[in-house]
């Protein structure tokens, strides 16, 4: 009887599977378009009759989409689940059963058949193999309702903490979100994302609700239980502000919270609606406007910061050094705001992987292109006109942007005075980037640059400069905890002035800077409390200071070349935050640079203690190539801290220690196009600072009104000035027109800013003092009998008011009102006679100072409608620059007239100037 039964259920089972094998073989027609499981599950039960099993709450974020013709189920779903972790196992019931992370086995027990095994224990079983198949795709958490699960499962959650790492991006582009931060309101600890959007955070292990905010992005959280060390990708999406909306967060205190002092983050959308000259959007036009940031005059992009000269900030785009960042003479910046993605300004407490700058690092990056989708932006102004293309060239891995700018100008130029009616002036600039990820842990990054301006005022004298830029960075993620950068690179500025006209006195002048670059940066997130930053960067400078020759086969002009330079800057650093308690934190590093001035070169020895003239020279010393002629080098110190005095206040404190191996060579306070630069020698030592930072800062209104002072005191050493009547062009003894100075400076700013509502902005004032000294008692004639002058660039009173009022969701006006006291200038002061002859006497240096500066600008900001299903989306820029017509300086000069000599101010714009912008974006 046995046996029959036994029999019996043997061909049972066997019909079992020949059925449903008959049933899988079945061909199959699918066709779905972003199909829930559900969806899918309901169609292939309709035309297979199989059944299903499987949780819904593990497979609601799976979404389907393919076309199948004429293939049975078991090929339809491995093409389904191909490259996910989910599972399915067909049973012998015509049973389909779906899982996570888990596979599952069904047959019969290998002993079944074995006529020696014990018949009793013969069975039918489905073995369930419990191993986690772990996914080599990061989850993307994109909605606040799931419970994610982070690590490797277990039934009981171990105590202690784990690691979880990933990226926060933009839900609709796939960018990496920078300083998006990621709050545990239960233990009360956070981090910001960095340049890529990446973070990395310890928390207890178990069940956690996480705090995500973003600028420009809706607030948002996401549950997870925290097994083990993991990842997550974290998707938000941006903010869409009502009118009525005032946003309200406990935790947007990152002016209070955070270490660094000093440091600007600006917003690309605020950045937009402030006004500026031929309306369109200027990043350094808004630097301009920060405490602590000043220019010497109209229509100029150089800088100066704390008492610093235009050359001593640090210029970067995408971690490429800009040494000219400006077009057609300065009214525009060389930065394309629509592909800007964020800009830092840090002028106190400068982090350990910058250098070779004094003052200041603007660091200026561009987003990545969109991965979903390809979009676009152009504009047309009464100047320029730009065009902006980005898109996924593989889908959610890869990605590029392109940006150009280009100008018609030259019609603007014949309503100038009859001297300028035949100028000319022309400019362009493009950006190219691409983005790329290898894997989860691997990420490549290529940026370039490319820029040429070139003018004709009146004559046959052409004036061109160019920047090119290029490097490439990797991003290697070693663990949740601890990744890398590495970047090379090259960047290039080169200009020329040319005349043709007269065959015979027709020259080509010549200037160039080049640099190859190398970098490693690595971040160790050690444990909550430290965050260590440690890497070794390079700098190999190739310099042409100048060089003059024929330009055609008629020019007699005689060549002069001033011998090339080189050198190489090196520096090694380490720095880490540790938070001593809940209220202080401290961030100290060091760096350490050294710098090596290479051959070829012949320099020449002068006599000791006596002025660097050609008299004295004593011998001269020829290197051979790449042969070290000197070296300079030293620690460089950072030093910060914070004390929370509340919930929203704080005190911070910083110290740095800077050195520059580069001094810029310049006859005018403005950067001009014709600038030299000049490499550390023998002769000519490296710039040294020191500064001393002390702030306080405040919130208000629930963290939407900011509030901060902060004062300064900084030690210059070897900065060069300029002896009466130098020489500075194609100068082959550069040494004997230069001196040496020292320097202080001092200042308090003062900032009040206004996040949220529909009143938004900011005010600033700084009062600061720049002197310099020449303090070297060999150097010959001393500057004002050696006594502290201020430098030109010295401008005790600066006041910013930048506002911007919505009235609707479609209009908003902003206002921009700037003051500042004249910068100084030497005047001549009287006549005298010598040796038959009229000489005029100058005053002593910077003695007197040019008119005072104010201009107010007004815009008006409309925008198209804001329906989401339309191919385009425009919007309107109308305003006025220079709304009250101020005639402010741009320079002075001094010209002798019939045996009088005149004085004369000229005015860039002495008249209002209305502008306007149109704008489209598909």
């Amino acid at each position: 009887m046995f046996k029959f039964y036994l029999t019996f259920y043997i061909l049972f089972i066997l019909s079992t599977v020949v059925c449903a094998q008959q049933g899988d073989n079945k061909l199959l027609d699918v066709d779905f378009r972003q199909a829930s499981i559900s969806q899918v599950v309901s169609d292939l039960k309709l035309k297979t009759g199989h059944r299903f099993y499987y949780d819904p709450v593990q497979l609601d974020s799976l979404k389907v989409t393919v076309t199948i013709n004429q293939k049975p189920l078991t090929f339809i779903l491995d093409k389904i689940f191909e490259r996910t972790y989910y599972h399915y196992v067909i049973t012998d019931q015509q049973e389909v059963i779906l899982t996570k992370n888990r596979t599952i086995t069904t047959g019969l027990v290998p002993v079944f058949f074995d006529n020696s095994a014990n018949p009793a224990a013969a069975t039918v079983s489905v073995n369930v193999d419990y191993s986690v198949e772990e996914s080599k795709k990061v989850p993307e958490a994109t909605t606040e309702n799931k419970l994610y699960e982070i690590g490797i499962r277990t039934n009981n959650i171990k105590s202690g903490t784990a690691n979880l790492a990933g990226y926060v991006k933009n839900s609709k582009s796939g960018e990496g979100i920078i300083g998006a931060s990621i709050y545990n309101p239960d233990t009360k600890t956070g981090i910001a994302t960095d340049q890529f959007g990446y973070f990395s955070l310890t928390l207890p292990r178990g069940r956690q609700t996480l705090t995500i905010k973003g600028l420009g992005m809706k607030d948002t959280k996401r549950r997870i239980i925290l097994y083990s060390d993991g990842k997550l990708n974290i998707e938000m999406q941006e903010q869409v502000t009502s009118l009525k909306e005032v946003q309200i967060s406990a935790e947007k205190v990152a002016n209070v919270r955070s270490v660094e002092m000093g440091v600007n983050k600006l917003d690309i959308k605020s950045i937009k609606q402030i006004p500026t000259a031929f309306g369109e959007a200027d990043i350094l036009r808004v630097v301009l406007s920060l405490p602590g940031v000043q220019s010497v005059g109209e229509a100029t992009t150089g800088f100066n910061v704390r008492g610093g000269s235009a050359d001593q900030n640090l210029i970067l785009l995408n971690d490429a050094t800009i040494y000219n960042p400006s077009h057609f003479f300065g009214f525009f910046s060389a930065f394309n705001p629509d592909i800007v993605k964020s800009i830092e300004l840090y002028k106190s407490t400068i982090p350990e992987k910058y250098g070779g700058r004094l003052s200041s690092v603007l660091d200026v990056a561009d987003r990545e292109g969109n991965k979903k989708k390809f979009t676009g932006t152009a504009g047309i102004g009464l100047l320029t006109s730009r065009l902006n293309v980005e898109g996924p060239i593989v889908r959610d891995k890869t990605s590029f942007i392109f940006g150009a700018r280009t100008t018609y100008s030259d019609w603007l130029l014949t309503l100038l005075p009859e001297a300028y009616k035949h100028s000319s002036a022309s400019f362009y600039d493009a950006n190219l980037d691409i983005s790329h990820q290898i894997n989860e842990k691997n990420n490549i990054y290529i940026s370039t640059y490319l820029s040429q301006d070139k003018f004709r005022l009146n004559s046959d004298t052409a004036y061109g400069y160019r920047n090119r830029n290029a490097n490439i960075k990797w991003k290697h993620n070693f663990s949740n905890k601890l990744y890398s950068v590495f970047m090379t690179g090259i960047d290039d500025y080169q200009y020329d002035v040319s005349s043709s006209a007269n065959p015979v006195t027709a020259y080509q002048l010549n200037f160039e800077v080049k640099q190859y670059d190398f970098k490693a940066d690595f971040n160790y997130y050690l444990n909550p409390k430290n965050t260590i930053n440690f890497g070794l960067s390079a700098i190999n400078y190739h310099l042409n200071p100048g060089d003059n020759e024929p330009n055609g086969e008629k020019s007699l002009v005689v060549p002069d070349i001033v011998p090339a330079e080189q050198a190489l800057e090196s520096a090694l650093y380490l720095g880490d935050k540790y938070d001593v308690t809940p209220e202080l934190s401290i961030s100290a590093g060091i760096r350490y640079s050294l710098y090596a001035y290479l051959g070829p070169q012949t320099v020449d020895n002068y006599a000791p203690n006596l002025p660097k003239e050609g008299v004295n020279i004593v011998d001269s010393t020829t290197y051979g190539k790449n042969k070290v002629i000197n070296t300079y080098g030293g620690p460089e110190i950072r030093l910060s801290a914070r004390y929370s005095l509340g919930d929203n206040t704080s005190l911070k404190a910083s110290y740095n220690t800077l050195r520059q191996y580069i001094h810029l060579l310049s006859n005018t306070t403005a950067i001009s196009p014709t600038d030299t630069y000049k490499l550390s020698d023998p002769n000519i030592k490296p710039q040294f600072g020191k500064q001393a930072s002390l702030g306080l800062y405040h919130n208000n209104q629930a963290n939407t009104i900011e509030t901060s002072v902060e004062v300064y005191y900084k030690w210059i050493s070897d900065y060069l000035d300029y002896k009466s009547g130098a020489t500075l062009l194609l100068n082959q003894h550069i040494e004997q027109d230069v001196v040496e100075t020292q320097g202080k400076a001092y200042g308090i700013e003062f900032l009040i800013k206004k996040t949220a509502g529909k009143l938004n902005g900011w005010i600033s004032y700084t009062y600061s003092r720049t002197f310099l000294r020449q303090a070297d008692p060999h150097a010959g004639e001393l500057i004002n009998n050696g006594s502290f002058y201020p430098a030109n660039y010295d401008k005790p009173n600066d006041f910013n008011f930048t506002g911007n009022y919505r009235v609707s969701q479609r209009f908003s006006v902003s206002l921009d009102l700037t003051y500042s006291t004249g910068r100084p200038i030497t005047y001549p002061i009287t006549e005298y006679y010598l040796g038959g002859g009229v000489r005029v006497l100058y005053s002593d240096r910077n003695t007197f100072r040019i008119p005072d500066y104010f201009r107010a600008d007004f815009s008006i900001n409309i925008d198209g409608n804001h329906k989401i299903h339309q191919k385009t989306h425009n919007s309107w820029n109308i305003g006025v620059y220079n709304l009250t017509g101020r005639a402010n300086a741009y320079s002075t000069y001094f010209t002798e007239q019939g045996g009088a000599i005149n004085g004369y101010q000229l005015s860039i714009f002495a008249k209002p100037i209305p502008f306007i912008n149109y704008n489209i974006r598909f």
